[in-house]
C-alpha cells in the first residue's frame, strides 16, 4: 500500500530536475501522474539549456516503470489555454485530480537589480509567478467539482525567505508565490484542498549546475567549477552540506500531498539545511 494509492497528480516542470523526481516519487507511492513541461529553451534565460521532448518522454517512462499511468505533454505554463487542454485530457483519461505540484520555474543568475534586462524580468515573473497562477486556475475548478479534497504544493525557494543579491527577478517571483499560496489556502480550506509552499535552498539540478551560477558564487575565480562552489554553499548552512538532492525534496512532497498531512495548509516550509536561521 502506497501513500497515494488511487490518486492522480499533476506536475509542472516535470521533464527533469525536481519535477521529474517528484513525478517518479509520487508514482512510487501509487499515484498516476500527469507531467507538463515546455520542453524547450526559454530564450530570456540563457544561463542553462531547457529540457527537450526526450527528457519529457523519459519522465513518463520512469513513471510507467513504477506501474502507474503517465500522461506527458508539452505545454508552457505561461499559456493557460495549453494547460487547460492538458487538464481536460487528464480528466477524460484518469477521471479526477487530487494533487497539483506547481513546480515549473526558471532562474537566471548574475545581474544587479538595475541591470536586469526588461525581457528577462518579464520572462521570470511570467514563468515563476503567472505560471503558478495559470496552473491553479485550470486545476482548482475540477478539484472543487469532484468534492474529493486534495493538495496543492507550490515550489517557492529559500530566496523567498532570505533574498540573495543579483537575483531580484527570481526572488521577487518566489516571494510572490508565497502570497498566492496563502490566499489560496484560505479560499480552499473549506473544501479540504490544502495549499502549501516549499522553499528549498540549493537543489542539485541544472539550475544550480551551470557556469553562470558558479560565477555568481565565486566571481574571484576565472573558471569556477562545481567543486569550487560546494564549500561556499556548505558554509551557509547549519547542516554542513552544500545542497540537497531532488529526491530529498520529493520525499517530503510525497508526504505533503498525502492524507497523512491532512491538517497542514497555508505553510511556508523551508527545506534548506537550516539556511534560513543562519546569521
Amino acid at each position: 500500500m502506497g501513500l497515494l494509492d488511487g490518486k492522480v497528480a499533476l506536475v509542472t516542470g516535470g521533464a527533469r530536475g525536481q519535477g521529474r523526481s517528484h513525478a517518479v516519487r509520487l508514482a512510487e507511492e501509487g499515484a498516476d501522474v500527469v507531467v507538463v513541461d515546455v520542453a524547450a529553451d526559454v530564450p530570456e534565460v540563457a544561463a542553462y539549456p531547457g529540457p527537450d521532448e526526450d527528457d519529457l518522454a523519459e519522465t513518463a517512462r520512469l513513471v510507467e516503470g513504477c506501474g502507474r499511468k503517465a500522461i506527458a505533454r508539452r505545454a508552457d505554463v505561461r499559456d493557460r489555454a495549453a494547460l487547460q487542454a492538458v487538464v481536460d485530457e487528464a480528466l477524460e483519461t484518469l477521471g479526477h485530480l487530487d494533487a497539483v505540484l506547481a513546480n515549473a520555474g526558471v532562474c537566471p543568475p548574475g545581474a544587479p537589480t538595475w541591470e536586469i534586462p526588461e525581457a528577462q524580468w518579464a520572462a521570470v515573473l511570467a514563468v515563476n509567478l503567472t505560471g503558478v497562477f495559470n496552473t491553479v486556475s485550470v486545476t482548482v475548478p475540477p478539484m472543487l467539482e469532484s468534492g474529493r479534497g486534495g493538495a496543492i504544493v507550490i515550489t517557492s525557494s529559500s530566496a523567498a525567505m532570505k533574498s540573495p543579491p543579483n537575483m531580484a527577478d527570481y526572488a521577487a517571483s518566489k516571494h510572490g508565490v508565497i502570497g498566492l499560496m496563502e490566499t489560496l489556502a484560505v479560499e480552499l480550506g473549506p473544501h479540504r484542498i490544502r495549499v502549501n509552499a516549499i522553499c528549498p535552498a540549493a537543489v542539485d539540478t541544472t539550475i544550480l549546475d551551470n557556469e553562470a551560477m558558479f560565477r555568481l558564487v565565486r566571481p574571484d575565480l576565472e573558471h569556477p567549477g562545481r567543486d569550487d562552489i560546494a564549500e561556499a554553499f556548505a558554509g551557509r548552512n547549519p547542516i554542513p552540506a552544500p545542497w540537497v538532492a531532488p529526491r530529498d525534496v520529493s520525499n517530503f512532497v510525497a508526504w505533503l500531498v498525502s492524507d497523512q498531512a491532512w491538517y497542514l495548509t497555508g505553510a511556508t516550509l523551508p527545506l534548506d539545511l537550516g539556511h534560513n536561521v543562519r546569521w
